[in-house]
Formats: structure tokens, sequence, C-alpha cells
């Protein structure tokens, strides 16, 4: 076994000092070392837990049909019931910068540990939305959008990143497949917590009674949970550990080698591109999960929903570890041309089904396709930010390169809600996504080129 000498002790300082307070404070005054635990296979097991409950996210669509149905309770516009879910990807992107940079420098458990409380404080806080609302949809969308969206998403920012660098360091020979694994347990998250949104949602008569907020505090406590116990066995191997007869590559991103900063990355052309494709990709599929329920029950009454979102879920955790795994075989950039051309072909056919009479098994097939690929950018772009601009500083440029999802969220909810709003269809706003998934592919065979020159 290879001995480790211990780190020099830091001077104190403030910034030490609050730090040391913080770290106290989430681990309960635990100080076990990270070197300390050698079990890589642990480590995945922690962040399948803590992905899970984050994978949560994606069954939006449960508590979205309960906000819209027009003989509920609520019946609040298309876009209304979307904007929480918007906020909620858009704070999950935006925190995940800060996120990196700090569990790069205090180490994934901790950082991990802090996002479950704050994805618990946010569903719990939702509890109160038809207290404050009283009915009023735009009251009721806001406090949804700062409890559930930007508290929770946030929640959800810190944590994520933590089980991806943590095993891109762990497995730095199959980062693209165990980046795969180490998110399939996000995209499996909406099948499990679907199942359990529905019960509850049933249970307490939503939507025909305003009572979402039993749901959310229910919810609330589960995650807080099982992230913190999760994210205790969210360790970085010592420094510079590598697998027993591992030889890492030489990594060069437009020339600049390997452990890029964020502040030199952005500045590389192969960054804009990747997180252009990252949004473009993105879009489309977010667009899909965000209103897959409603879309298929638009196309077929008889759409058993449940088992629709269920069954799109297990293709998305799949995806994550096929398309991660493929990538490792075929490079990056091959496997992101034959995932985004499939992609766009989902998009154009959902569309194509918006206009006919067809079976909800159709379209279960379809969609189960699109989450498939959507899956994959969870596992490509971060072994491709990895592969590009090193592993050293993952967790940071990573979290950087994340935004592109953040602005995906966004994006997303503006094409489907004013589109479905102004013209009653869905068709359009999976054309407009299936071209923005070409344009993805444009923009890999660009990025191939520029390599094979380089």
């Amino acid at each position: 076994m290879v001995s480790y000498s211990s780190k020099s002790r830091k001077a104190f300082s403030v910034e030490q000092i609050a730090e040391d307070v913080i770290s106290d404070t989430l681990s309960g005054g635990c100080h076990m070392s990270e070197q300390k635990i050698g079990n890589r296979n642990l480590v995945i097991l922690g962040a399948l837990i803590v992905q899970l409950c984050l994978g949560s996210i994606y069954a939006w669509s449960f508590f979205q049909t309960a906000l819209n149905a027009p003989s509920g309770a609520y019946q609040w516009p298309s876009l209304y019931s979307l904007l929480p879910f918007a906020a909620g990807l858009a704070s999950f992107a935006l925190f995940m910068i800060f996120a990196g940079r700090w569990q790069d420098r205090v180490g994934p458990r901790k950082v991990a540990t802090f996002g479950g409380i704050l994805l618990g404080a946010g569903y719990i806080s939702a509890f109160f939305v038809d207290t404050i609302a009283g009915g009023n949809a735009l009251l009721g969308t806001i406090y949804l959008v700062i409890t559930y969206g930007i508290i929770g998403g946030a929640g959800i920012g810190f944590a994520y990143v933590c089980p991806i660098a943590a095993l891109v360091k762990w497995f730095p020979d199959k980062k693209g497949t165990i980046t795969g694994i180490a998110v399939a347990g996000f995209g499996a998250g909406a099948l499990i917590f679907g199942w359990v949104e529905t019960i509850l949602l049933s249970f307490y008569n939503v939507p025909t009674t305003l009572n979402i907020g039993v749901p959310m505090i229910v919810l609330g406590v589960v995650y807080l949970v099982l992230v913190v116990l999760g994210a205790q066995v969210l360790v970085n191997p010592p420094e510079g550990w590598l697998p027993a007869g591992y030889t890492p590559p030489v990594t060069i991103a437009d020339g600049a080698g390997t452990g890029m900063m964020p502040g030199q990355m952005i500045r590389t052309s192969t960054f804009w591109l990747l997180w252009l494709m990252f949004v473009f990709a993105a879009t489309a599929g977010l667009m899909t999960i965000g209103n897959v329920k409603t879309a298929s029950l638009a196309i077929d009454t008889t759409t058993d929903a449940v088992i629709l979102v269920g069954i799109m879920s297990i293709l998305n955790a799949a995806g994550r570890i096929v398309w991660g795994a493929l990538s490792d075989k075929l490079g990056r950039e091959n496997t992101m041309i034959l995932m985004f051309i499939i992609l766009a072909i989902g998009m154009f056919t959902f569309a194509l089904m918006t206009t006919l009479s067809i079976s909800w098994f159709a379209v279960m097939g379809i969609a189960s396709l699109i989450g498939f690929c959507f899956g994959g950018n969870f596992a490509l772009f971060p072994s491709a930010t990895a592969d590009f601009f090193g592993s050293k500083n993952v967790g940071k440029n990573y979290g950087v390169m994340f935004t592109a999802y953040g602005i995906a969220g966004i994006t997303g909810a503006f094409v489907a809600g004013p589109i479905k709003d102004a013209t009653g269809s869905y068709f359009m706003a999976f054309i407009v996504t299936g071209i923005l998934a070409l344009i993805a592919v444009l923009f890999t065979l660009i990025l191939k080129a520029k390599r094979k020159n380089s």
C-alpha cells in the first residue's frame, strides 16, 4: 500500500476558520480524512443514492399536470406551471459553478451535504404554497419559483457535481462509463419518485383540491435524509492516485495542455462549441421531459402517464451508461454525432405524432428514445470536459460548462409554453427543438475537424 505524507498545516485565517465552522456544522463534527477511505465502489453507491434524489426534478410533469388541469382546482396557464421547473433547472446550473469551485477546495462530502440540506429546505418550504397563494396563480407561481425552483434547484446544483468530480478522479481510465453510471441515478430518479409523487397526489386528491403542499413536504424530508446520508461516502482519492497499470494520455485543449482553470477554458473556441452543443441538445430533451405527460394526453386521452414517464426515465438512465461506455470506444465526437442525429429524428417524429390520432404506446416509444439520447448528455459532456481541459479541475470546469443546462431549462420552457398557449399544439415546439439538435450535429463536426487540424 502506498503511503502518503500528511498535508502541511494551513495558516489560520478568517476564511479558514469560517470554512471549518461550516465543515463541522455539515458533518456533525466529523473530521474523517478523505484519504482514509479507499473503496471506490463505496463512492459509486453514495453517488447513486444522491443522484436518485436529485433526479426527481424530472418528475415535475406530475405537479405540472395538477397545476394546469382544466377541470382541476388550480387551472394555471401552461407557462406558469413550467416556470418553477425552469427556475429549478436554471438555479441548478448556476449554483453548480460555486459548487464545483467549493468541492475542489474542501472535497465532495461537505458540499453534497450542504446541497442535501438546501434541497430538503426548498421542498419543505413549498408546503406553504396553497396558504400563501390563496388560489392566485401568479402569486403561487412566484412562491414555487423561489422555494422549489431557486432554493431546491440550488441544492441540486451543490450536490450534483460532487459524485461526478469524485468518480472521474477514482476512475480516470473509464471516464465515460463511470460518469454514465454516476448520473444514471439522476435519470432513474424520475421513475422512482414519479411513482411516489403519483401516490401522494392521489392520496391528497390533487388536482381536485388545493393541496400540493403536503406531497412537497413529504418529499422534502425524504430528500434531506437520503442526500445527506449518501454524501458521507463521497470522497476524493489521495492526490496523484492512479489505478494500477494506468498511464493517463496527454490531453491538449487548443494547445493549452491539461489542468486548465475555468478562466483559461472559456477563452477557447473548443469550450464554446461544446457549450452550444449542450444548450441545443439539452433544450430538446428538457422540453420533452417537462411536457411529455401533457403532450401525450393531447395525442391520446387514454395515456397512462405513470408508465410513460417511468419508461422514459428508465431509458434516460440507461442512456447515460450506454452513451458513456460507447464514447470510451468510439470517441466523444463520433458518439455525440450519432446521439444528436437520433435525437433530431425523435423530435421530428414526435412533432408528426401531434398531428395524428395514434396510440400512446407509439408516443411512449419515441419519448423513450428522446430520453435515451437526452441522458447521454450527462455522460458525454463531463467526460469531454475532462478530456479537453484535464481532470484536475473538472469540478470547476464542468460547473461552468453546465451553465448550458440552465440556459436549456429556460429555453425549453419558453419554446414549449408560449407555442402551446398560442397554437394549442406542441407541433412547432418539437420542430424547433429538432432543428436545434441538427445544429448540434453541425457544431460537433466543426469540433472534430478542429481537433484533427490542431
